[in-house]
C-alpha cells in the first residue's frame, strides 16, 4: 500500500509540473513553469492590496508624494514600452499602475503583482534622490514583471498540496483554500507585507531593476552609492526588507558586475534634484518587511 502511495504522489507531482505553462522572464530570459495564472494572481493580490490600503496612512508631504508618483510613473512606462518592443505587449493589460506613499518609518517598499507600489516615509532618507529611488522602485517593480508572486505560489503548490493542488489546477478546490494560499504568499503579518522572496528571486530583481531605472532614464550607476549607504548605516540587526536579500557586499559587487549592461540602456532624462526632498535620516536598526545587447534585449542570466 505505502508503495502504491508513493507511485501516487509521483504520477501527482509529475502531473503538477505537466500541467503548467512554461514562460521566458524578461531581460534574463530564465525559464519558468507556473501553474497559476495571471488572473488568478491578480484576484488574490488585488484583494490583499485593499485590505492593506485600508488601513494604511497616506502621506501628508505632498512633494514626496509626488515625487513617489513621478519616479513610478517613469518606470512604469519605460516597462510597458520594453514589453512592447519585444513583442510582450499583451502582458500590458495585466498592470493597473497604482502608486503610494504611506507614514510608516519603516525602511521599506514593495509592488503588488499588477503594479500596485507602496513607498514607506521611512525610505526616503536613504534614497536621498529621485534616481536612487528609482533603483528601488525598479528592483520592486521586477517582482512583478518577472512573475515571482505566482513563482512561489507555484512551488508552494507543489511542496505543500501535493495531488490537491492538481486538483486546485482542475479548478476544484474551495475558495477557502485558494484563499489559503494567497494568504501565504501575499499575507501581511504584524511585521511584514509581502512573504519573501527567494534570494535568487532577489539577484533577479536587482539586476532587471537597474536596467528599468536605466530605460527610464535614471543613472543606474547611483546603485552602488545607495548600497554603501546601507552598508554603512549600520544597525545591530538589518530590516526585514534587507535581510532576505543579498548581503550589501555580495549585492554591491553584483550591481557593479552588472553596471556595463544597464548602462547601454540609459539615456540620461532631467529629473529632479537631491535638494527637493523633505526627508530626514533615521537609524537602520527598525525591523520591517519586505540583458542584453542593443540589439538583442533578452540575456541569458548567471
Amino acid at each position: 500500500m505505502k508503495k502504491i502511495h508513493s507511485l501516487l504522489l509521483i504520477l501527482a507531482t509529475s502531473l503538477l509540473v505537466g500541467c503548467g505553462t512554461t514562460s521566458t522572464v524578461p531581460l534574463t530570459g530564465r525559464k519558468q513553469n507556473l501553474l497559476v495564472t495571471d488572473a488568478q494572481v491578480l484576484a488574490l493580490s488585488n484583494q490583499q492590496y485593499k485590505e492593506y490600503m485600508s488601513k494604511a496612512t497616506p502621506s501628508t508631504n505632498q512633494q514626496n508624494t509626488e515625487m513617489v508618483k513621478r519616479v513610478g510613473n517613469r518606470l512604469a512606462t519605460a516597462v510597458q514600452n520594453y514589453l512592447i518592443k519585444n513583442g510582450r505587449a499583451e502582458e500590458i493589460k495585466s498592470y493597473a499602475w497604482e502608486f503610494n506613499l504611506v507614514q510608516n518609518k519603516n525602511v521599506n517598499a514593495f509592488c503588488m503583482p499588477g503594479g500596485k507600489i507602496v513607498v514607506y516615509e521611512g525610505l526616503l532618507p536613504y534614497t536621498k534622490d529621485e534616481a536612487s529611488l528609482a533603483i528601488v522602485l525598479g528592483h520592486e517593480i521586477a517582482h512583478a514583471v518577472a512573475r515571482h508572486s505566482a513563482e512561489q505560489m507555484s512551488k508552494r503548490m507543489k511542496a505543500q498540496y501535493g495531488a490537491t493542488a492538481f486538483s486546485a489546477i482542475l479548478g476544484a478546490t474551495t475558495n477557502s483554500s485558494w484563499q489559503a494560499l494567497g494568504n501565504e504568499v501575499f499575507g501581511f503579518g504584524a511585521n511584514s507585507v509581502l512573504r519573501k522572496f527567494s534570494r535568487n528571486h532577489e539577484s533577479e530583481a536587482d539586476y532587471m531593476g537597474l536596467i528599468f531605472a536605466a530605460m527610464a532614464g535614471y543613472d543606474p550607476t547611483v546603485a552602488v552609492a545607495f548600497w554603501q549607504r546601507m552598508a554603512a548605516s549600520g544597525g545591530s540587526k538589518p530590516a526585514e526588507f534587507f535581510s532576505d536579500h543579498p548581503s550589501d557586499e555580495h549585492r554591491i559587487l553584483a550591481i557593479q558586475k552588472d553596471l556595463p549592461e544597464a548602462l547601454k540602456y540609459y539615456k540620461p532624462q532631467q529629473h529632479t534634484s537631491a535638494s527637493a526632498f523633505s526627508v530626514s535620516t533615521p537609524q537602520r536598526n527598525q525591523t520591517t518587511p519586505g540583458a542584453a545587447k542593443k540589439k538583442q534585449t533578452t540575456k541569458k542570466r548567471r
